[in-house]
């Protein structure tokens, strides 16, 4: 019994543990990217609009998306900024490219 009760602690460590890394700062690379999109996404309205043909007849596909950041008035360079601050507890290692 103290042996199945040693690996169920074990196993819980383990899985502590790995939650806990899960919850550290991101890569400075990966946060540029996230943030970049985001910050992108301040600027204004974005979207998407496809149409096309097939064997099913004519499709089409309209996307629309808002941010908060945008709806809020955000600067795009600052939600790039705090959002690599926030994912990374370090600011950015390369400027924001809105172009």
């Amino acid at each position: 019994m103290t042996g199945r009760r040693a690996d169920l602690r074990l196993l819980l460590a383990l899985a502590a543990t790995g939650a806990l890394a899960a919850c550290g700062p991101m890569s400075p690379e990966r946060a540029g990217d996230i943030c970049q999109e985001r910050a992108r996404a301040a600027t204004g309205p974005t979207g998407e609009l496809a149409i096309g043909t097939g064997t099913g007849g004519l499709k089409s596909k309209v996307e629309v998306g808002i941010s908060s950041d945008f709806i809020q008035g955000r600067d795009p360079y600052e939600v790039y900024e705090s959002c690599v601050r926030q994912k990374t507890g370090q600011g950015p290692i390369r400027p924001l490219n809105l172009g």
